[in-house]
């Protein structure tokens, strides 16, 4: 399995981090990064490795983000994309992916400021779950 030391999101996802974090009060920071890559694959967003954003923002270690469920996360990828886990560009997947999900949940909240955390993640389980079903 490939593996990497660091993720940063892009400058422009350093704010929507802090904002998101405590708008929705779901934790800490790596908690919504999480949440941002899951969601990012919910909606089926696919990217070219080229594709990868500056790398200005936000910065997770490994271990901070993914915590003990990193084989999981890979699995998520690998499925996506069809790869193997010992893909190179599996470090610029999450990044493209942590970005485009920071992206969109930034974009949900602009479109509906009274978002509440617990409720809005309710909201996307229940999404995800009718797909898979």
């Amino acid at each position: 399995m490939i593996t990497f030391n660091q993720i940063r999101t892009s400058l422009e996802n350093r704010e929507a981090v802090t904002v998101l974090t405590r708008k929705f009060n779901l934790g800490a920071e790596n908690i919504i990064a999480r949440i941002a890559i899951a969601y990012s694959l919910q909606n089926d967003a696919r990217f070219s490795p080229l594709d990868v954003k500056d790398s200005g923002g936000k910065e997770y270690s490994r271990n901070v983000l993914f915590g003990s469920l990193y084989p999981i996360y890979v699995a998520m990828i690998c499925t996506h994309y069809n790869i193997q886990d010992t893909n190179k560009d599996i470090p610029r997947y999450f990044k493209l992916h942590l970005d485009d999900g920071l992206e969109r949940i930034m974009q949900d909240f602009k479109n509906n400021p009274n978002l509440i955390g617990f409720d809005y993640l309710f909201d996307k389980i229940h999404i995800g779950l009718n797909m898979i079903c």
